[in-house]
């Protein structure tokens, strides 16, 4: 039994050996890799997303009210801009937003509508926009504080 294990493990170090003996040493070849900046790095050319506020209070809401607000951006880069989703952070909360591409220099809106039914006190929610910007995730909030019919 010994023996069997000895001449397996002996095969499998020489198929090891000869498989990995390639003619250039191993090294791979960076002609392949055209990107002329890191993608930490912004482009020249690129859109921006530019929000007049990040953060919206809806202030005191009466438990199942429902309220919305839009937030309005401008592109101040110079490409096109354009949003592929937002996601919220709660099932209570929906988002929409513009849908076409955004020129430079145009303005566009993220709506947020959010149901207060079954909330009760402060209440935070974030909403995550996708877009093609670097960062390619812009992070919105919206608050406010929702009272139950006795307290109101």
């Amino acid at each position: 039994m010994n023996t069997k294990r000895f001449f397996l493990a002996m095969a499998c170090a020489a198929f090891l050996l000869v498989s990995c003996n390639e003619k250039d040493g191993g090294n791979l070849s960076t002609d392949l890799v055209t990107n002329p900046k890191s993608a930490t790095q912004p482009s020249d050319k690129q859109p921006v997303i530019t929000f007049d506020k990040s953060e919206h209070d809806f202030g005191t809401l009466l438990q199942g009210e429902v309220v919305s607000y839009s937030f309005h951006f401008t592109n101040t880069g110079n490409e096109p801009l354009l949003i592929t989703d937002v996601k919220t952070s709660c099932g209570c909360t929906a988002g929409d937003f513009s849908r076409e591409p955004v020129a430079p220099g145009k303005d566009g809106h993220v709506k947020v509508t959010y149901d207060s039914k079954g909330h009760h006190g402060v209440q935070t929610r974030m909403l995550t926009v996708i877009s093609n910007t670097n960062p390619a995730q812009t992070i919105l909030k919206i608050k406010g504080k929702v009272l139950t019919p006795d307290q109101y």
